[in-house]
């Protein structure tokens, strides 16, 4: 397992939040998810056999925010 973190441009509020944690949980591979407003960032533990950065950011920007 490995832990990246994320900055994530976007986020105004906790349902920002929530909705970019639902996304990256949704990720096989990915086994925790914690999002910060405040510091506009998301901490991941991943499996990099089954995930990567590559997804990470498709999902996010799906979801409508910006990976910086």
């Amino acid at each position: 397992m490995e832990t990246i973190q994320l900055s994530i441009q976007g986020m105004t509020c906790n349902g920002c939040v929530g909705s970019v944690k639902k996304v990256l949980q949704a990720l096989p591979g990915v086994s925790g998810v914690e999002v910060s407003l405040e510091h506009n960032r998301a901490t991941l533990t991943y499996d990099p056999a089954q995930t990567g950065m590559a997804q990470f950011k498709a999902a996010v920007e799906d979801a409508g925010y910006d990976v910086a």
